[in-house]
C-alpha cells in the first residue's frame, strides 16, 4: 500500500470520526421541546416556593396583602402595602411598598430566570435577577436565593417600620 493510499485512508477515518463526534454532541444536546418542558417543570417547583414563602409575609406584617402572579411577566407572588401617613399640617403621605418575585418565561436563552424587586416605603431597596442555564441548574442554589431575598427584604422592612 502506498502513501497516497494509506493518505486517503487516513483523512476518510478522520471525517468518520469528526461526524461520530458531531452525531455524539448533538446527541448529548437537550432538544427545544425537551428545553421547554424542563423549563416548564423547574418553574412550577421554584413558582411554589415563591408563592409559599411569600404567603407568610402578610402573617407577620398586617396590612400586606398577597397575590399570584402568572403570565408574560413570568409566575410567582408579590406582596404589597399602601399607607397612607399624615404630617404635621394634615398633609397625606402615600406610602408604598411591595415585593414581587417570578421566574421568567421561557426564551431563546435556554436559562431559568429568577427575578425580586423589593419597594419600601416608596423607595427601591433591591432590584436583582438571577439565571442559570437549564442543562446547568443548580434547584438548590436557586431555591436558597429565593429564601435569602424574603427574608432579607422582612429585616429591611421591620428596621424601617
Amino acid at each position: 500500500m502506498g502513501f497516497e493510499e494509506r493518505l486517503n485512508e487516513a483523512i476518510q477515518r478522520g471525517k468518520h470520526r469528526g461526524t461520530a463526534k458531531q452525531a455524539e454532541a448533538e446527541a448529548k444536546a437537550l432538544s427545544e421541546d425537551e428545553l421547554k418542558r424542563l423549563h416548564n417543570q423547574y418553574r412550577l417547583q421554584l413558582s411554589e416556593q415563591i408563592e409559599q414563602c411569600l404567603d407568610k409575609l402578610p402573617h407577620h406584617f398586617p396590612g400586606f396583602t398577597f397575590e399570584t402572579i402568572f403570565g408574560e411577566r413570568g409566575w410567582g407572588a408579590a406582596c404589597r402595602r399602601d399607607d397612607i401617613r399624615m404630617s404635621p399640617g394634615g398633609k397625606r403621605n402615600n406610602e408604598y411598598s411591595r415585593l414581587e418575585m417570578t421566574i421568567r418565561p421561557f426564551s431563546s436563552y435556554h436559562v431559568v430566570e429568577l427575578a425580586g424587586k423589593g419597594t419600601i416605603r416608596n423607595k427601591e431597596v433591591f432590584n436583582r435577577t438571577y439565571f442559570e442555564k437549564i442543562q446547568d441548574i443548580d434547584l438548590a442554589k436557586i431555591s436558597e436565593l429565593i429564601d435569602l431575598w424574603i427574608l432579607e427584604y422582612a429585616e429591611l422592612y421591620s428596621t424601617k417600620s
